[in-house]
């Protein structure tokens, strides 16, 4: 099976595109890879990741008319990276059992013992926050985006957005000072 990094690296198919808009091509040229690293957060297995970003894609291509204010794209595309993680995590307890376990991601070269555990447990924090809380928390702390972008992504307005970065950030903290 293809992975989203071969596909993006491979010389383009010439069926490839024929149809597609142009404006979705250039917006998963910008966004597939952060999306993909979103996914992650969520996802232990990195194919699952690929395979709900691409899901995210061709729903976003089935609904490129409805979507054309600057910037509502990706929040929509963000969005429903988040949904399907979510409808994945759900499923996964099922699917789990008729199907063999994912092959473990290989660690890159510069990832030493010491970085890969504590990214972990950074991880296992941010997936006992409650749902809201994590969100907004990787969002604007891993995707770097706005209190307004955040907001349009989850859909809450901005003070809502405001609570839960504060909480899901005590959180994180007394979760990571209680593991030391």
């Amino acid at each position: 099976m293809e992975t989203l990094a071969e596909r993006r690296t491979a010389a383009p198919d010439p069926g490839v595109g024929a149809g597609t808009d142009p404006d979705v091509i250039t917006l998963f040229a910008q966004e597939a890879t952060s999306l993909t690293r979103l996914a992650r957060f969520y996802l232990d297995d990195r194919t699952a990741a690929e395979d709900l970003v691409q899901e995210a894609f061709i729903r976003l291509s089935r609904n490129a008319g409805r979507i054309r204010r600057g910037g509502s794209a990706a929040a929509y595309l963000r969005s429903i990276v988040i949904n399907l993680a979510r409808d994945h995590n759900r499923r996964g307890l099922v699917s789990l059992r008729h199907r063999p376990p994912a092959l473990p991601d290989a660690p890159s070269a510069e990832e030493d013992a010491a970085t890969r555990a504590e990214r972990q447990e950074v991880i296992d924090a941010l997936r006992d926050l409650p749902r809201r809380q994590r969100d907004c928390v990787t969002l604007r702390y891993y995707l770097d985006l706005s209190i307004p972008d955040i907001a349009e992504t989850l859909g809450l307005s901005n003070n809502t957005v405001k609570t839960h970065l504060q909480r899901g950030l005590a959180g994180l903290a007394e979760t990571l000072e209680g593991n030391r």
